[in-house]
């Protein structure tokens, strides 16, 4: 039985000045999917850490072509991991001679990308049309009521109680 080398290719932006809270919910939007994907969910994602990721990105698959001969565009994100860098430590001037800690975090970003499985390259199409739920038959549409007409009162009534209640109407119409 032949083993398949699985090769994955990593990227690494450390120091980058963005709260690592804020990076990592980026990070989830691309997690497991294809590199045409990812790159299409970051170019719309307003948040400033999605430009950081989206070099991040294009610098693993850079590092795939250039040295593992790998096809970009057939990659998927395997794992996207962000880490809490230093954090730098400033002051800010109060009122009253009082001064205020500043934080600026910082963060590494880490990219990983593995090789598509052969199963999901030959049957794209197939794959996509398998998890699309199949489209119902198209239901009929009830049959409309004109405006002023109201819906029918539905009642269970046998034959004895029937009669005594149109008596009843028959009563109230003559009164």
């Amino acid at each position: 039985m032949a083993t398949v080398e699985t090769r994955t290719v990593r990227a690494q932006a450390k120091w980058v000045r963005t709260s690592a809270r804020k990076a990592r919910v980026v990070a989830e939007h691309i997690r497991g999917r294809s590199v045409p994907e990812a790159r299409a969910v970051l170019a719309f994602t307003p948040r400033a850490a999605a430009r950081e990721l989206e070099k991040v990105l294009a610098s693993a698959v850079a590092n795939a072509e250039a040295n593992h001969d790998l096809i970009g565009d057939e990659l998927v994100v395997q794992a996207a991991v962000v880490d809490e860098g230093p954090t730098l430590k400033r002051w800010r001037a109060r009122a009253r001679g009082r001064v205020a800690r500043i934080k600026k975090r910082t963060c590494h970003i880490t990219v990983l990308l593995a090789p598509m499985a052969q199963e999901e390259l030959a049957g794209g199409e197939n794959r996509k049309r398998a998890a699309r739920p199949q489209a119902e038959a198209p239901k009929e549409p009830k049959p409309q009521r004109p405006k002023g007409e109201r819906k029918a009162k539905q009642t269970t009534e046998t034959a004895a109680t029937a009669r005594p209640r149109a008596k009843r109407a028959a009563e109230k119409k003559e009164s």
